[in-house]
């Protein structure tokens, strides 16, 4: 079967659920090909043979996280922003520009592949696409209807986009099934919107086979878009460099490896996926924003965390890992600080918590019940 997958780029979160999946699907004979911009159209390239750049379509953001407000003028008007990477002042295209021409480079692709199926990775170009030109779709997602700190200035949109969703002819869901979905609070009321019967909880992509290591050091993963991990680095370096006990931080920079060390703090600008892994085994506590992935990343290697969250959906699953005394949400530097204490001090019973939440996970093989899930979907 011909296969066509586009994947949103806000975040790694999306391409590293896409590449292992196409990567089983191709060990399956399908012919795949690829859609993204930015950094997920960098790393599918390394993966794949045919991957084809399109538009990223991103949001407003500045050393604060996403602006709301920012980003809905920036629908129509272009604004100036600062590029953190590059230290320098750039002007952001306006939104509503970089979705037209999304939407063009996919159907200028689409009509020439004429793909046995669509599947999208959190991307609303492709479903509609799809819709229009009457192709049958699949999406993933761990985000439908978010209920935490989600500006209701944004709700009437969400809605408008969420009908191309409805259109789906599954919905794939890489998490537990209730009652231990880490992205509930992402999810809304399924059954109000008549679509629990698309809705598939495959479990996660990973294979979730409890990973422990040495337990070394405290490990933070930062991740997103410049102006997000600009906003992590100030609040996790500044709190890092005066712990007692070691510490090690990623910055998701991608390019050369820098590093260096700042009292009892390592600092790398990258790490590949396999050091990532490993750091992660290692370490007794991670920091990180509350993405989905790596929510499950921890659950995996059997740590307890912290979250700090910078917009609406990893707040949604940074409560949920809360609310199961698997993780601690924080704000700020202080906040931060406090709650690695505490978790120091509960330490067992943190990860007792996030040990019972890995045996629920590692029931489910997600990536096969995925392609499961497509193949059956193309075959209708």
């Amino acid at each position: 079967m011909r296969l066509l997958f586009s994947c949103a780029e806000l975040g790694m979160g999306h391409v590293s659920r896409i590449i292992p999946l196409g990567k089983r699907l191709e060990k399956r004979g399908h012919e795949l090909f690829f859609f993204s911009g930015g950094l997920a159209y960098q790393l599918l390239k390394k993966e794949f043979k045919n991957v084809h750049v399109c538009t990223p379509v991103a949001w407003y953001e500045n050393a604060h996280g996403i602006n709301t407000s920012a980003s809905l003028l920036n629908i129509l008007i272009p604004l100036p922003y600062v590029h953190y990477e590059k230290g320098r002042l750039e002007i952001k295209s306006p939104s509503g520009v970089e979705t037209m021409h999304r939407y063009y480079d996919l159907r200028e692709r689409i009509r020439k592949i004429k793909p046995d199926l669509i599947v999208s990775d959190g991307d609303m170009h492709a479903l509609r696409l799809a819709h229009r030109w009457k192709f049958p779709s699949v999406y993933i997602t761990n985000i439908i209807r978010p209920s935490c700190d989600f500006s209701p200035i944004l709700i009437p949109g969400e809605r408008f986009t969420e009908r191309y969703v409805k259109k789906c002819s599954k919905i794939i869901i890489p998490d537990n099934p209730p009652p231990y979905t880490i992205c509930e609070y992402n999810l809304g009321d399924l059954g109000r919107m008549g679509i629990t019967d698309k809705v598939k909880f495959v479990g996660s992509f990973l294979d979730m086979t409890p990973t422990e290591g040495s337990e070394k050091y405290v490990f933070a993963s930062i991740s997103g878009p410049p102006g997000t991990r600009a906003k992590l680095t100030g609040i996790v370096t500044a709190v890092f460099k005066n712990l007692e006990t070691k510490s090690i931080i990623s910055l998701g920079v991608l390019g050369k490896k820098i590093s260096e060390k700042v009292g009892n703090c390592e600092i790398h600008t990258w790490l590949s996926p396999q050091e990532r892994q490993e750091y992660m085994k290692n370490s007794k506590l991670i920091v990180f924003s509350g993405g989905h992935g790596t929510c499950l990343e921890t659950i995996k290697y059997v740590k307890p965390s912290i979250c700090i969250p910078t917009q609406s959906e990893q707040m949604g699953n940074a409560r949920k890992l809360q609310d199961m005394n698997c993780s601690i949400v924080a704000g700020n530097r202080e906040q931060l600080r406090l709650a690695i204490q505490k978790i120091a001090d509960r330490e067992q019973f943190y990860k007792n918590n996030v040990k019972t939440l890995n045996q629920h996970s590692n029931e489910l093989k997600g990536l096969e019940n995925a392609v499961e899930v497509i193949e059956d979907a193309a075959n209708v």
